[in-house]
């Protein structure tokens, strides 16, 4: 019993640490997409609070950059006229997850040493895929993903979602990483084309 309630707590750490990774930002922007579902009317919503725990926290326990999330998001909740309420209309979901992808890129260079036995002289090559001189290189790279869900509290059901791919970048800085999470978040709802009870 004892063993079991370790593995949960040891689970729980290496979730949490993950999605920190993940939190630690892209090399490059993230592509940002959202979509909401066209059936509802959403001048009903006035109100938002946020699930606790969000699907990127500990259950025990808020996280730093759950802070962060929730500052940025009221920011882009609160400037479309939305109230912070302890029964809300609207509940907000941040989650998160990492994957290891590989990319295959392959070159070819037909002119190198004056061509195929040396007849060519750099005047002309073979068609791409001919094979000569052909070099391939493998990228590994994490690629982690946000997702911001909405959620209308009374009847559970996600009425908006914004997400965000790019590859991991561990190297940024705490700094560059906050600004990333506000950058995503205002680039997220850029596609959140509603406001309070309109």
């Amino acid at each position: 019993m004892q063993a079991n309630s370790v593995f949960k707590i040891l689970s729980r750490i290496i979730l949490f640490t993950s999605t920190t990774i993940l939190l630690l930002s892209c090399v490059s922007q993230p592509s940002i997409k959202s979509d909401y579902d066209h059936t509802i009317d959403f001048s009903q919503y006035r109100t938002y609070g946020f699930f606790n725990p969000m699907g990127i926290e500990n259950p025990d326990y808020s996280s730093i950059y759950g802070s962060i999330f929730r500052d940025a998001i009221s920011k882009e909740m609160e400037t479309r006229g939305y109230k912070q309420s302890d029964k809300p209309d609207l509940m907000i979901n941040v989650s998160g997850r990492l994957r290891d992808k590989t990319r295959v890129a392959s070159n070819y260079d037909p002119y190198i040493g004056g061509g195929y036995y040396g007849y060519r002289r750099g005047a002309y090559g073979a068609w791409g895929g001919y094979g000569y001189n052909a070099s391939t290189h493998v990228f590994n790279y994490t690629e982690g993903t946000v997702n911001v869900d909405v959620v209308d509290r009374e009847v559970k059901r996600m009425v908006w979602e914004g997400i965000a791919v790019g590859r991991v970048n561990e190297k940024k800085t705490n700094e560059d990483a906050r600004a990333d999470i506000y950058s995503s978040v205002q680039g997220m709802f850029a596609g959140y084309p509603f406001r309070a009870g309109q």
